[in-house]
């Protein structure tokens, strides 16, 4: 679901339709093959779905830019990737990276600054005023259900932006992660006050009231009421699409890579595995070799450096995995080998306070399956952690191991629910 901000843009006006079929011929030809005919729709509406569908509404105002793009911060590389894929016009210098909070040089002098929630904090006075200075006329906002706190620092220095911007675009597939209250400050964003003020919105759509905590009142907004009401208002400036109406139009498979921050030890690390490598490479080509058996050296190196790699992005999965767990309703399976990646996954998944619902292995067919829950207690049964790793049934005590924790093709398995 995207939330836009064009009062203009009404899908049944024909008008609104021609003038959005020139904008778009006006997209690079390789931007314009990409998009399919419902995200085409979309970005008639202003922007419809994610990234490649809000890079096209911000091309057709790039003569409106500066551009700003506020995303979570794994995703900070692959909104690079996509705007240097699909408008090759820009050049590197064009788009500017805020790394830190005190990084704020390039925001002036780029046609695009792309930075993350994560530096939107109390304390980035620096970082604000120079976002506020430079007067952004196009926004867009990633996973935009960030906002959904009043009181977080995030919306109180965001919101401002998308308010003073020309146009601006919230895409999220989770607009209301749990109740209508997380709604509001995305609206508030896109149409200040359209529908009144907090309090007005709180009696309405959250149905508000005062419980009490001894002599202590306090405002309860966690509820939800009109919602019928609610959904037809929302409608005029959302777009929703189901997957059941896409997915014909969906390739069978959609593979994304995700680019992160090498650390600094890590890098050290590759640098010297790469250059180890050269050097067996170039001894075994000259055909005189240290060792008796080359090959089993040149193995040793190559399953080191995949550890390695392990090591170095264990930081950057964990990241990602936390954002996926911002959807509450998001089902998703990882697939992981090395030890310390699981070790990964799971204390991002612990500190999320997500359910873990671990895998056993099907005796009959050999496929993974997920443990039962305990009806009595709501937990699921035989999930333990085994050095740091979460394992399913109970221990063997022949053996120490956990029955249950098992390896698929050479995977570790994990359901995440």
């Amino acid at each position: 679901m995207s939330e836009v901000q064009d009062r203009d843009c009404d899908p049944q006006n024909s008008h609104v339709d021609r003038r959005w079929d020139s904008q778009l011929s006006v997209l690079p030809d390789k931007l314009q093959q990409r998009l399919m005919p419902f995200q085409k729709e979309g970005v008639k509406f202003m922007g419809l779905g994610k990234t490649v569908q809000a890079i096209s509404v911000a091309y057709a105002y790039r003569q409106e830019w500066p551009l700003l793009i506020v995303v979570p911060s794994s995703l900070k590389y692959p909104w690079i990737e996509e705007l240097e894929r699909w408008i090759p016009e820009l050049n590197p210098g064009d788009i500017n990276l805020v790394e830190t909070k005190s990084d704020t040089l390039g925001i002036s002098s780029s046609k695009v600054t792309v930075l993350g929630y994560g530096l939107l904090t109390t304390e980035a006075c620096p970082l604000v005023e120079a976002l506020t200075r430079q007067r952004f006329n196009v926004v867009v906002v990633d996973e935009s259900h960030y906002l959904k706190s009043r009181n977080a620092a995030r919306s109180k220095i965001l919101v401002p932006l998308i308010q003073n911007a020309k146009r601006a675009i919230l895409l999220t597939g989770t607009p209301a992660l749990g109740r209508p209250e997380e709604l509001f400050m995305q609206i508030e964003a896109l149409y200040p006050r359209m529908f009144g003020t907090w309090s007005d919105y709180a009696k309405q759509y959250c149905n508000a009231h005062y419980r009490f905590f001894g002599n202590r009142r306090q405002w309860d907004c966690r509820g939800a009421s009109h919602l019928e009401d609610l959904h037809q208002r929302l409608s005029e400036i959302m777009i929703r699409r189901l997957k059941v109406q896409v997915l014909p139009q969906l390739p069978p498979k959609i593979r994304q890579r995700i680019p992160f921050d090498l650390p600094k030890d890590a890098a050290k690390e590759a640098s010297g595995s790469l250059e180890e490598w050269e050097r067996l490479m170039r001894t075994m080509g000259s055909g005189v070799s240290a060792t008796d058996n080359p090959f089993t050296e040149v193995m040793g190196l190559v399953t080191r450096m995949y550890k390695q790699t392990a090591i170095a992005k264990a930081g950057a999965v964990k990241d990602y995995i936390k954002m996926l767990l911002e959807t509450e309703k998001l089902k998703f399976l990882l697939f992981t080998h090395h030890l310390t990646m699981l070790q990964a996954c799971t204390e991002a998944v612990i500190e999320a306070k997500v359910t873990v619902v671990p895998s056993s292995p099907d005796h009959a067919t050999g496929n993974c399956v997920p443990s039962s829950p305990d009806h009595a207690t709501g937990m699921y049964r035989g999930c333990h952690r085994s050095q740091g790793n979460w394992c399913s049934s109970s221990p063997d005590h022949a053996t120490g191991m956990y029955r249950g924790c098992h390896r698929s093709q050479g995977n570790w398995c994990s359901l995440i629910t």
